[in-house]
């Protein structure tokens, strides 16, 4: 594999900034969905906005970042309305970010950053507990990862 720490730096400043942009997607819609039927759902995504936190905190005391949060407009209209909408872009969201992660993970280590390596491991195992946490809260087929 042909990574150097420059890369791999700017390949996390990636990660973090979708992290952030999780983070807000999160904490936006669980505050967006209305109706009782929808209140596992938005305490779920609250619990999810805590550990893109984690994950974003992880990612940036463990590399020289410098990621911004990506452009975001908060209005609520521009928020789906349904939360099987939200799903399905949240589920492909995450099943990207999965990918991407399994690839640091080779990066790092041909590095020789194990620890980072083992940090991105702890992470991927939270980003497919997201994914089908919130397939089975919608009652969807968990994504093949």
């Amino acid at each position: 594999m042909n990574i150097t720490r420059k890369r791999l730096i700017e390949l996390l400043n990636g990660d973090l900034a979708r992290e952030y942009q999780a983070i807000i997607a999160y904490v936006v819609y669980s505050q967006v969905i209305k109706g009782a039927q929808y209140m596992s759902i938005a305490s779920e995504l609250e619990k999810h906005a805590g550990e893109e936190l984690r994950h974003a905190l992880i990612i940036s005391s463990r590399s020289t970042t410098s990621a911004a949060p990506r452009r975001y407009s908060p209005s609520r209209s521009s928020w789906p309305r349904s939360p099987r909408r939200f799903s399905v872009s949240t589920c492909r969201t995450r099943i990207d970010t999965i990918r991407e992660y399994r690839e640091r993970v080779r990066q790092c280590e041909a590095l020789n950053e194990f620890a980072m390596a083992e940090h991105i491991r702890e992470i991927l195992k939270d980003e497919q507990e997201h994914a089908i946490d919130l397939a089975t809260a919608l009652g969807e087929d968990v994504p093949k990862i």
